[in-house]
């Protein structure tokens, strides 16, 4: 039996995915968390065969989350859950410690073969996060604007599309202020857009804007 512990701030999302794993007799939902605190305390709590965690956690950072994950659970494999044009996200994940990539779009039978071979020891990537990665790797001067920027970077852009404020963001991320505008002119700097609405006008025609959840 594989013990799942699912990581994610989407209720729409777990449900859906408790269908998916109703369907196999050897999966068990043995715990689930709605942000990264609560992912650290199931951790270091409960025993555990994987970890489904999603890359967009509100509190803490994707990659820091793996860290400190691996610092206490380092025999853990993690399965990171991202959305398919995250590859700059799923990059940091794999290089932080995680074992697999999926994306939210797979298909039933995907999400059930990537829990089987990463509790396995083994090791999954989503085939599209594949070829983007691959795509990046072989033609690095085709990389678009937003490609360049770091993983919190990508955080603050999300959530500035989303029409999040500064404020908003500061509390959602558990920066400052003052942070959160750093990384803001950061990543506008990087893109070469002069504010909120070009991000937005970007986000939608690169198809960024995750409208599903």
């Amino acid at each position: 039996m594989i013990r799942l512990l699912i990581a994610n701030n989407h209720p729409v999302v777990c449900e859906g995915l408790k269908q998916i794993f109703a369907r196999a007799s050897d999966i068990e939902i043995a715990g689930e968390a709605e942000n990264g605190e609560e992912t650290l305390q199931q951790v270091r709590g409960g025993t555990f065969d994987l970890l489904l965690l999603c890359m967009n956690m509100p509190d803490i950072s994707s990659t820091d989350l793996i860290g400190l994950i691996h610092a206490c659970r380092p025999d853990l494999p993690i399965l990171a859950c991202t959305i398919h044009y995250e590859v700059e996200a799923a990059t940091c994940a794999l290089k932080a410690g995680a074992c697999g990539i999926i994306t939210k779009g797979c298909k039933p039978e995907k999400w059930l073969e990537a829990i089987h071979k990463v509790s396995s020891d083994g090791r999954y990537i989503d085939p599209v996060v594949a070829e983007e990665m691959a795509i990046n790797t072989i033609l690095p001067n085709k990389s678009l604007p937003h490609h360049v920027l770091s993983d919190r970077e990508l955080e603050v852009f999300h959530l500035l599309v989303k029409g999040r404020s500064g404020n908003e963001i500061a509390e959602q991320l558990s920066l400052s202020c003052k942070t959160v505008s750093t990384y803001k002119v950061k990543l506008m700097k990087k893109m070469n857009l002069s504010n909120v609405a070009d991000l937005v006008r970007y986000a939608l025609q690169y198809e960024l804007i995750d409208r599903s959840f």
